[in-house]
């Protein structure tokens, strides 16, 4: 039976206000370097239209928006996919892939991780990011190390399956950095615990 999915579509369009306080927007997202949205605002705004209530003394800023993004999770939370209007990501809890504190592929991460390979297909995606990333427990240096080695397990498992030398790979591991959830619990703890596959949407 295929599990329960939950699905959220977020759009947010922000106006920043000078010299006003009806908006604030996350300057340093915890994305890792590199995958942040870049879109640009799709409308213009007239800053002199008088149904804008705007505070006394503040301008308009222009309108940006920060993302449109669609999410789904399976009921289990341990894969998730992100789809934006420029990128596709999946994020796999190490769980799922490894053994605890290892960089051995366990059984299930060939069939996971041959659906990404045909999703990546599907979009003829030539350029691939896999990040490694793990909770804050442990040193941080053990954390970097692990990360990377499972970056790059994963990473040799994707290529072999996509068997395709026109295909460019970013592979690293970021150990405790980009949290995605509390690493006070351990529900917290297992969503960082990740692997995550992100490559271009193909362009209509």
């Amino acid at each position: 039976m295929t599990p329960t999915r939950l699905t959220a579509t977020l759009g947010i369009t922000v106006l920043l206000l000078a010299g006003g306080t009806l908006a604030h927007a996350d300057d340093a997202p915890s994305v890792p370097p590199g995958t942040e949205a870049t879109p640009s605002a799709p409308v213009e705004v007239d800053p002199n239209d008088p149904d804008l209530k705007l505070p006394e003394g503040a301008t308009l800023a222009g309108a940006k928006v920060l993302d449109i993004k669609s999410v789904v999770e399976d009921q289990s939370g341990d894969e998730r996919r992100e789809d934006t209007n420029t990128d596709v990501k999946f994020a796999l809890q190490a769980e799922v892939l490894f053994g605890k504190d290892s960089a051995k592929l366990g059984g299930e991460a060939k069939s996971r991780i041959a659906g990404i390979a045909q999703e990546i297909k599907a979009q003829n995606a030539t350029r691939i990011r896999v990040f490694g990333f793990t909770d804050d427990l442990g040193s941080a240096a053990h954390g970097d190390d692990l990360s990377k080695e499972r970056a790059n397990a994963v990473h040799d498992l994707l290529s072999q399956a996509l068997d395709d030398p026109g295909i460019t790979y970013e592979v690293r591991g970021y150990g405790e950095q980009y949290p995605i959830s509390d690493n006070s619990t351990e529900p917290g703890r297992k969503k960082n615990r990740r692997v995550e596959v992100s490559f271009p949407r193909t362009e209509n």
